[in-house]
């Protein structure tokens, strides 16, 4: 019976001192740009500030007189109406062109800023170990690329500019109330901006339910799918009744959250027409009064309640733009985590080419994520250049923790690896760039076989991948296709069959030309035929290279130079093949296990 699980409750983004101060190393992508920010700055300025000229001209226009009087006396004073009217298109016009280079301004600032954000988060993923994979979900990390840098997008193309523009409005709004009228700009301030406040509470926890009835929508949703992908084991289990129970629960919820959603709305919507209407009642009516007693004139009146209204609607608006701003810190926060980890080293100009002699001595690790358990315990052996090694052992034993330390992906706890004799410390590039794998499951890029192959050595000419292609017995299935080397091989290489992506990655090593091969059970999952094409290419790549092989079948090994036995993080028997067998170890154990399980598969009845 399917339980349910304790959902997390999201984090909603917090401004703190620390986030603010470690968001601020954003700004370093910033100030190749900073010329054209300022100059969007100023735009940024002056489309407000023109903006706020429209309130005091609409009371002006309100006052303005007909053209009774002097053409020239009405032009000196803002008393003609068709004077006032071309001021204000004129306002509009000059607007318009300050929000046009705002807005291109600072869409270019900003295409370019996260276009090096961007580049420099991906550059930098890619460079970190492989310990740092083993801990973030690669969904996790394409979010950060994607989604929270999708959120700056927004931050600074519009919201921060909408920030900076509305607490212009409001500073400058109410120093224009305060011109027109002490009296009234106090009863204003003293009501509306309480209103506005009980209107952004009532904001958010509307939205808080309209998001909380969403998840539970695609929570339902997730119960529909779930028992039409399993509809045979419903039905198989007689469990209809069970699953429609699950998704009358789950519908009923929905409609409960909508219901109260809807009751929170109406009671925004009332408190809207209620209050929020009433403030600028009493601001008119109390104007009103001011007029009578010749305090203020219908026009400035007039201009009074437009600057209300732009106030009141930024006062409206800054919270919402504030959260997003906080969303933003908290986006760019988690992109700084990623930015801040210690990547490897940077790979040096000049590489060294490794003649294959590898020495572990006293080698011992334990994962970071599993610091109290030892997964290779003083592990010593030496294999001289060319000489092909076996690695065997029971799952879990260590095998292919030994190869990840080969490859560098991590660094002994305790002990050395030297490498031509040398220990290569900090310099692990050196030592990839002379080794190659040939992994169980071998996953290609989404392109063409020849970009695929020439992933080995992207310096290659056509002719040097075809002649890796055919080394490695790959050349013959493709000029079977229409497009050869062009053939695209589909995500992850879903166009080929198995035995045809392990000869690809073949042919990618062979490429490589490495001084030093490790095949991790690279013809495990074959069947007969692909295996031996496999094999045969296989060998023809060990061929004068140092190989590590890692086999769970011991067939395959036979002819290796030396076997390593492991058996829980230590090398617990080396040797030959015919030497192991006639020291009668554990080696055998594994052999003459393998030995019955495949006569008892060829033979079942016996």
């Amino acid at each position: 019976m399917p339980t349910k699980k304790r959902q997390k409750k999201e984090k909603r983004p917090k401004l703190s001192w620390k986030a603010v101060k470690r968001a601020a190393k954003l700004f370093k992508y910033l100030r190749p740009y900073r010329v054209t920010f300022i100059i969007g700055m100023i735009f940024l300025l002056g489309s407000s500030l023109t903006g706020l000229l429209f309130p005091g001209l609409m009371g002006k226009l309100v006052d303005a007189q007909g053209t009774e009087s002097p053409e020239s006396e009405s032009l000196l004073q803002l008393d003609n109406i068709n004077v006032v009217a071309a001021m204000l298109f004129g306002v509009f016009l000059v607007q318009a062109v300050f929000s046009f280079f705002r807005i291109i301004l600072f869409s270019r600032v900003t295409e370019n800023m996260l276009a090096d954000l961007r580049q420099s988060t991906y550059n930098h993923i890619i460079r970190l170990p492989i310990d740092f994979f083993n801990r973030n979900r690669v969904g996790e990390l394409n979010s950060r690329i994607s989604a929270d840098i999708s959120v700056l997008q927004e931050t600074f193309t519009t919201t921060l500019a909408e920030f900076i523009r509305q607490i212009i409005v409001i500073v400058a709004g109410i120093v224009f109330l305060t011109f027109y009228s002490v009296k009234l700009s106090l009863l204003m301030l003293a009501t509306l901006p309480v209103f506005m406040v009980i209107a952004v509470l009532f904001g958010k926890k509307v939205r808080k339910l309209s998001k909380e009835a969403q998840d539970l929508v695609g929570k339902s949703n997730v119960i529909v799918e779930e028992t039409l992908s399993a509809i045979q084991s419903v039905k198989a289990y007689v469990n209809e009744w069970f699953e429609s129970s699950r998704y009358k629960t789950a519908t009923d919820s929905v409609k409960s959250v909508a219901l109260k959603n809807a009751t929170w709305r109406a009671s925004f919507a009332s408190f809207i027409i209620l209050c929020l209407f009433g403030s600028i009642v009493l601001v008119v009516w109390y104007g009103v009064l001011l007029r009578e007693a010749g305090e203020i004139t219908t026009g400035d009146l007039f201009s009074f309640i437009l600057y209300s209204v732009f106030v009141g609607a930024s006062f409206g608006g800054i919270a919402d733009l504030f959260s997003q701003i906080a969303k933003a810190v908290g986006a760019t926060e988690r992109l700084m985590e990623i930015l801040d980890t210690e990547s490897e080293a940077e790979a040096k100009e000049t590489q060294v080419k490794l003649k294959g002699k590898v020495n572990f001595k006293d080698v011992s690790f334990s994962y970071p994520t599993r610091p109290d358990i030892k997964v290779l315990n003083e592990v010593n052996f030496q294999v001289e250049p060319g000489e092909n090694i076996a690695i065997v052992g029971a799952s879990g034993a260590g095998k292919s923790t030994l190869t990840q330390l080969l490859l560098q992906f991590f660094q002994p706890d305790q002990g050395k690896i030297l490498f031509d004799g040398e220990n290569f410390g900090d310099d692990i590039h050196s030592v990839r760039s002379n080794m190659a794998l040939v992994p169980q499951e071998v996953l290609l890029f989404g392109g063409t076989i020849k970009e695929n192959i020439a992933y080995g050595n992207i310096h290659a000419t056509e002719e040097e991948i075809i002649a890796a292609a055919k080394s490695a017995n790959a050349w013959d299935f493709i000029q079977k296709f229409s497009d050869g080397l062009d053939t695209v091989v589909g995500e992850r290489g879903i166009q080929l069959s198995g035995g045809q992506r392990q000869r690809i990655a073949i042919a990618r090593a062979i490429l490589k030309d490495p001084s030093i091969l490790i095949l991790d059970e690279a013809t495990s999952a074959l069947d007969s035929e692909s295996e031996s094409l496999v094999q045969d290419a296989l060998e023809r790549l060990m061929k004068g290279r140092t190989s590590f092989v890692i086999a769970h079948r011991l067939a395959t090994i036979v002819n290796a130079d030396k076997i390593l036995v492991i058996e829980d993080g230590k090398i617990v028997e080396s040797g030959t093949h015919q030497e192991l067998i006639a020291k009668g170890g554990r080696y055998q154990s594994l052999h003459n296990l393998q030995d019955i399980g495949s006569r008892s598969i060829a033979d079942p009845i016996s």
